[in-house]
């Protein structure tokens, strides 16, 4: 016997928006091999304009350095793709937005450009809460646009995850 009751999904982009704004945060987004999927995401959720005021496609090493303060450095030692640039690339954009929260995506897509260290599907992920980084490191199959689509949902979750640990920790 049915209730006439539907269950409906919030939509992870609708959570980040809520808590975000439950908590007063902003947030940025700096990404590259995603191209923007991860923005483009955040827009879908209505209200997202109080909290999400900028993001940044720094695709070139060039944007990395000029836009987020990584290091060049880091892009010569550890490569454009890599944990040490995905973390300055998450803390670089907090910093030059002023958001509380940021979320950086660095990888390799492909079809070409990954080589036996750094394969194609390697994808860095860094995200910056409130004074804190972490950075996740995954590996996706599948084509192009396989990777770009799973990094950005990994991205949203990964981001979803530490705002909602930092409100936590509030409490």
């Amino acid at each position: 016997m049915s209730s006439g009751r539907r269950i409906v999904e919030i939509p992870l982009e609708k959570k980040i928006e809520r808590i975000l704004v439950h908590r007063k945060f902003t947030v940025t987004t700096a990404e590259s091999c995603t191209g923007g999927l991860i923005a483009a995401s955040l827009v879908n959720a209505d209200g997202i304009s109080a909290v999400f005021k900028e993001g940044y496609i720094t695709y070139s090493n060039e944007a990395k350095v000029k836009l987020l303060g990584v290091k060049e450095e880091t892009l010569a030692r550890f490569g454009a793709v890599s944990r040490e640039t995905a973390k300055e690339m998450a803390e670089g954009a907090a910093k030059a937005s002023g958001a509380e929260a940021a979320i950086a995506v660095t990888g390799i897509a492909g079809p070409g450009g990954g080589t036996p260290e750094k394969p194609v599907g390697l994808v860095y992920i860094g995200c910056h809460v409130n004074g804190k980084t972490v950075v996740k490191r995954c590996f996706y199959g599948g084509d192009r646009d396989n990777v770009r689509h799973m990094a950005a949902k990994e991205a949203l979750e990964l981001l979803y995850c530490q705002i909602l640990s930092e409100e936590e920790n509030d409490r």
